[in-house]
């Protein structure tokens, strides 16, 4: 009950003064206690009487009206009770607002109190079929009594204790244990700290959105939400919308993180250049860097998915000179591309832009490297088009099955009665793609037993063979034994193009050292196909050798960073190389190009000594500053410096007798070939023998002989930017694209820094000491390469 305005205060001031121990009265023993509940004298006269003899100055204020005194009867006060029990005036109803002046005013109800207990977040209450209270667990279902007198919430908060299905709410700030499993798929794994945290787990799943090419929506999809609030409900999962932004923010994170690295390293970079046109019918350029870092490590960095407005060569040569100055990539050393006419002229504007920058090594003689991947293509599609009629007979009895699904059955039974185990399935070819070609007839000539099985069972096969009017406007004919043999040994022919191939297109290892190996491989192989007794055979490898020759047959036209790049693997040298020019070339085109190829490896050399003398003399003068103490020590300083300086003038340019880097590493014997050899795990080890040979071996073994590495982008691209997501802007698809690449390329982390100790004794000229350093601190360490 609330007392009327102003009085109850006032009363509980006067009732502890009333009942103080001066006065010596006992208020509870003198309220009248036949004022009990539901009486008729609850209320009225009785309680003002009492209250006017007892607190004579609150008569005035308690003249209640006759209307408010049946409106606290029915509201059944509880005065005594209270009074008796000492409880306070809150739990009484409350009867503020009623008024003489208001008889139909209807009284405010209660507010309804929420439980107080942590425990009812847990537990729903019902009623049983008894009627009696009872409290249900959200997880388990155990229930409990749940009276408001006589059962309390204790043992609900036990229960929850050990409720073996409730999510356990961990502690943010406590640390807990982890097995963390290896990244590259082994069981082997490692111990590990582990804390919740919101921010790295949204930056987590904008990983996995992008490495596996999840779409935004994928975190508002009901299974993920599910998944999650069963593994970790207290992980907010962000929208679609918030995903797409911390995904770009990553990208702007990661793509800062790797300029810092370039502007730190500096290194000389080999670009691979490719174009795309999307579902949206955009047309995309895809830049790719490739460079060692110092540590040996051979890097593939995707820098650059943009549109561009043509394939003109002046158009691409623009978007490249505008991505290479924004991220600060100047030192530019070759750029590898297919044999489209346009990149012809791309190239050559790109080398007047890196004249004008003054990075342009040899005035951009080697800049342009030819995709070897894209020329074998071309060769073997020019050799195929005098396809023998036993790959047409092949080909047409494939498309035969394979236009049916019963007859794809009865297939697969007459492969069960052969007992053939051969899990592959029959694929048909794609007449402009020599590699489907390939394996095509690789699948099939498996299932020659298989094929005269069927066509026993369905003449319609014979049929087809003889009515079916293929692309040169005759028929097939019967499939024989003689066809088998045939298609036996066009997949060999085919399969030395495809290793070939597959051994080009790498962007993981080291390729430019194998580049004249593989040509010259390939040139002996079509010579020995242009002496075989089959007649088709013979032709299909006159016109790859027509194709051969118009791209590796003129020696003044292939790029001399060729064989440059077979010298400095220490396998070859100059001992290999020339040998095999003559080989290719004859004698007399062989001797001009193998004197054109050392005079051009001298001046390239060259060009490393006079840019390390440069950096030699800057380092020398900012160390004139330093001051000695003493005319004497001074002297002393200047003649053991210049002494320094002069023995690594001899063993760096030659003289006196002494041979210069160069010349020392080609008189060194020829390493062993073997197949676990490491080419840069060989230069990181004689580094500090030949530091400035290596510095240029570091550029050259760093290019790429094909543009695959961007091509792979494309698929990468088309993936994204399916018939489902083709409304992704070109910035965000640049993004991911990007992002992607580096993530995949996180294990190997680029190497900018040098060890102090070892620079130091570089600088002062003592390079045996520095061997034996490296050699101590890196050799059991090293890593392949």
């Amino acid at each position: 009950m609330s007392w009327p305005t102003g009085i109850g205060h006032r009363i509980q001031q006067d009732i502890v003064q009333y009942t103080s121990p001066e006065n010596d009265v006992n208020f509870t023993s003198a309220v009248p206690r036949r004022l009990a509940p539901n009486s008729p004298n609850t209320l009225g006269l009785p309680l003002i009487n009492w209250w006017s003899g007892g607190f004579p100055k609150y008569a005035r204020d308690l003249s209640l009206s006759s209307n408010f005194l049946r409106k606290m009867e029915e509201n059944g006060s509880r005065v005594s009770e209270t009074c008796e029990g000492g409880g306070s005036n809150d739990s009484l109803p409350n009867t503020e607002g009623l008024s003489p002046d208001s008889p139909d005013e209807a009284p405010k109800k209660r507010k309804v109190m929420q439980p107080r207990s942590d425990a009812w977040k847990h537990f729903e209450k019902y009623d049983d079929p008894s009627g009696a209270k009872r409290a249900k667990c959200n997880y388990c279902q155990k229930t409990y009594a749940a009276a408001m007198k006589g059962n309390g919430t204790t043992s609900m908060n036990n229960h929850l204790i050990k409720c073996p299905k409730m999510p356990r709410i961990m502690d943010n700030s406590q640390t807990q244990i982890s097995f963390l499993l290896a990244s590259n798929g082994a069981n082997e794994g490692v111990l590990t700290t582990w804390k919740f945290d919101q921010a790295l787990s949204r930056k987590a799943l904008a990983q996995m959105i992008i490495l596996d090419e999840l779409p935004f929506s994928f975190v508002e999809k009901e299974g993920f939400k599910k998944f999650m609030g069963v593994t970790m409900p207290q992980f907010q999962i962000p929208s679609r919308r918030t995903l797409t932004r911390d995904c770009y923010e990553l990208y702007c994170e990661q793509r800062h993180s790797l300029k810092n690295s370039f502007n730190e390293a500096r290194p000389k970079i080999c670009l691979t250049i490719d174009t795309w046109t999307s579902i949206q019918r955009i047309n995309y350029m895809c830049l790719t860097a490739h460079f060692i870092d110092r540590d040996w490590k051979l890097h593939k960095r995707i820098i650059n998915f943009c549109p561009i407005s043509s394939h003109k060569g002046d158009d691409m040569a623009s978007v490249i000179t505008n991505c290479l100055l924004d991220w600060g990539l100047e030192n530019v050393f070759t750029i590898t591309v297919d044999n489209a006419s346009s990149n012809d002229v791309t190239v050559r504007e790109v080398s007047k832009q890196l004249t004008t920058w003054g990075t342009n090594i040899m005035n951009g003689k080697h800049l342009h490297v030819r995709c070897m991947a894209h020329i074998l293509n071309l060769i073997v599609q020019d050799g195929l088009k005098e396809i023998g009629v036993s790959i047409k007979r092949v080909r047409q009895a494939v498309r035969y099955i394979r236009q049916s699904p019963a007859r794809i059955r009865k297939f697969k039974e007459c492969c069960e009665s052969q007992k053939l185990t051969s899990k592959r399935s029959l694929c048909l070819d794609v007449s402009t793609r020599w590699k489907s070609t390939y394996m095509m007839l690789d699948t099939a000539q498996q299932f020659e037993l298989a094929f005269d099985k069927y066509s026993l069972f369905d003449i319609g096969l014979l049929h087809h063979l003889r009515t079916y009017v293929c692309e040169d406007g005759t028929s097939a004919g019967d499939l024989t034994s003689v066809d088998w043999d045939n298609v036996r040994t066009m997949v060999k022919f085919l399969e030395a193009f495809y290793l070939l191939t597959l051994r080009v297109s790498g962007s993981i290892y080291v390729t430019s050292n194998v580049h004249f190996v593989e040509i010259c491989e390939l040139d002996l192989i079509l010579k020995e196909w242009m002496e075989h007794e089959d007649t088709s055979l013979k032709e299909m490898a006159k016109k790859m050798k027509e194709k051969f020759v118009k791209y590796w047959g003129e020696p003044e036209k292939m790029n001399k960073m060729i064989f440059i790049a077979s010298i400095l693997d220490p396998r070859n040298k100059l001992e290999y190389v020339p040998f095999a020019i003559v080989r290719m070339f004859g004698e007399n085109k062989g001797k001009e190009l193998i004197l054109e190829v050392k005079n051009y490896m001298d001046s390239l050399f060259d060009y490393y000594v006079k840019k390390n003398s440069i950096g030699t003399s800057s380092a020398s003068s900012g160390n004139t500053t330093t001051t000695v103490s003493g005319y004497g020590s001074f002297l002393k300083r200047g003649t053991m410096r210049t002494k320094l300086e002069f023995e690594k003038h001899k063993e760096v340019t030659g003289g006196l007798g002494t041979k210069s880097e160069l010349e020392r590493y080609l008189a060194k014997d020829l390493e062993p070939e073997t197949d676990d050899f490491k080419i840069l795990k060989w230069w990181k080890i004689n580094e500090p023998r030949f530091p400035i040979l290596a510095e240029m071996a570091r550029d050259v073994l760093a290019i790429p002989i094909s543009s695959v590495a961007s091509e792979c982008a494309f698929s990468t691209g088309g993936r994204i930017l399916d018939s489902f997501r083709s409304s992704l802007t070109p910035k965000l698809v640049q993004s991911l694209i990007c992002l992607q690449d580096w993530l995949r390329s996180e294990p190997i982390p680029i190497k900018v820094e040098e060890d102090l100790e070892y620079l130091e004794q570089l600088e002062l000229g003592n390079y045996f000491v520095s061997f034996l350093y490296y050699i101590t601190n890196n050799l059991l360490n090293t890593d392949d390469a």
